[in-house]
């Protein structure tokens, strides 16, 4: 070893991390405007297939089978309408048997919402300074660049691996994992996988999950004017909504280590109410929607029969409810928890190649309260844990962000910990 922490064969590598083409690359697929279940979402696929390909990596780029994924007793749910689905695999064969590394990032993101709350067009990507501005910036297309950065200049050096490494770019992360759950069920797994969403300068080792559910609550319509004929439906959701704000306080009592920094580590959020459909008529019908917060280890199953007998104890409870009860549905998206196995290597091999990288210490570990693809990995046997550029409180909302040195420093950690789990020949 070096005195910075790393071989000369490593110091090859990292000298090949090109902070201008990071720059470049990123503005490109920021630029192509991949939200979720749209054409761009195969747009950027493509793109990034023809990328890798010139890398000289073996590329599978396929079109997913909807019809037969969706069927399929694992599947994670959905929510964006779509008609296309396109898998993005490549890999490195030097010809060695050593391990292999997965580096996985989600290429679709969620709509920008508002055109007036962002300083310009959301998809025409603004640099101030050593920030780039634009949707997708910060989850997850910085993290993707992380990762072809890391893949150029491995194959810049002229590096030889033991093992493999391959690029797994899903669509559909953000309604549920359809992407990597077809990756998976195509066949392509790995000794380990790294996953850059925006960790904020943490390892996060664990997912808690997000299950989305709707209730239908019935009420009775009437005229308005004799609106003491019927029950309306609103009325009838208030006692459930109360409810769930206890049921939210009891799942959050005793939350896992790796959670405690978090004020609710399992919200349960209810994020739309329809209801109505005439100003002068009683509403006979609300529905609400919303997600669910899965605790580090639970069950979804659990999960989801712990709020449906929350909420057949209140109709139980309720004059009106009771002989009209709540429907509970469990459409959308489907996310269970996930986690590193305890004492797996690749936590501590991800926290030195930080530290040997950036003259920083390592970063710490923590829990994420939200669903990701990190689930889908473990599930399939796959250690796997997140650490990527950007602050997650970012992701999602207007004038999103991420800084270039945190870019740079992510796709020279992944350099090392490459090398350091597939090792070199």
């Amino acid at each position: 070893m070096t005195t910075a922490g790393f071989t000369a064969e490593e110091a090859s590598a990292l000298a090949q991390v090109d902070e201008a083409a990071i720059v470049r690359t990123l503005l490109e697929l920021i630029a192509i405007p991949s939200v979720t279940g749209t054409a761009a979402e195969a747009e950027i696929q493509h793109d990034l297939a023809g990328r890798l390909g010139r890398l000289g990596l073996d590329v599978d780029l396929w079109s997913m089978d909807l019809p037969g994924l969706r069927a399929h007793p694992g599947f994670p749910g959905a929510e964006a309408p779509r008609e296309e689905a396109w898998g993005l695999v490549a890999a490195t064969d030097d010809g060695g048997d050593g391990p292999t590394v997965i580096l996985q990032g989600h290429v679709d993101v969620v709509p920008p919402g508002d055109p007036e709350r962002w300083e310009g067009d959301p998809f025409v990507p603004r640099v101030v300074g050593d920030t780039v501005y634009g949707r997708g910036a910060c989850d997850m297309k910085a993290g993707l660049v992380a990762h072809l950065a890391a893949l150029t200049a491995i194959r810049a050096s002229g590096i030889r691996l033991r093992g493999r490494v391959g690029a797994h770019f899903v669509v559909g992360e953000e309604d549920g994992g359809l992407g990597a759950f077809g990756t998976l069920q195509r066949g392509h797994t790995a000794d380990a996988c790294l996953i850059t969403e925006p960790t904020g300068g943490t390892l996060v080792t664990a997912n808690a999950g997000a299950l989305t559910f709707r209730l239908a609550i019935p009420g009775a319509s009437a005229h308005a004017c004799s609106r003491d004929a019927g029950v309306s439906a609103i009325d009838a959701y208030l006692p459930v909504h109360r409810a769930l704000a206890r049921l939210e306080a009891e799942r959050n009592t005793y939350p896992d280590p790796l959670m405690a920094e978090y004020r609710i580590p399992y919200t349960l959020s209810v994020g739309t109410l329809r209801s109505g459909d005439w100003v002068s008529s009683v509403p006979d019908l609300l529905v609400a929607e919303g997600r669910l917060g899965v605790r580090l280890d639970e069950d979804p199953d659990a999960a989801r029969a712990h709020l449906e007998e929350h909420v057949a104890k209140v109709c139980a409870s309720d004059p009106w409810l009771r002989d009209h009860p709540v429907e509970v549905t469990w459409p959308g998206g489907q996310f269970a928890p996930g986690r590193l196995p305890a004492g797996h290597p690749l936590r501590d091999i991800v926290r030195e190649a930080f530290a040997d990288a950036t003259g920083r210490p390592g970063p710490r570990e923590r829990g994420a309260p939200y669903g990701s693809d990190l689930r889908l990995y473990t599930a399939a046997g796959v250690p796997t844990l997140q650490f990527g550029p950007g602050d997650v409180r970012l992701a999602h909302s207007a004038e999103e962000r991420v800084r270039i040195p945190d870019i740079v420093d992510v796709a020279r950690t992944l350099v090392l910990a490459v090398l350091r789990t597939a090792g070199t020949r």
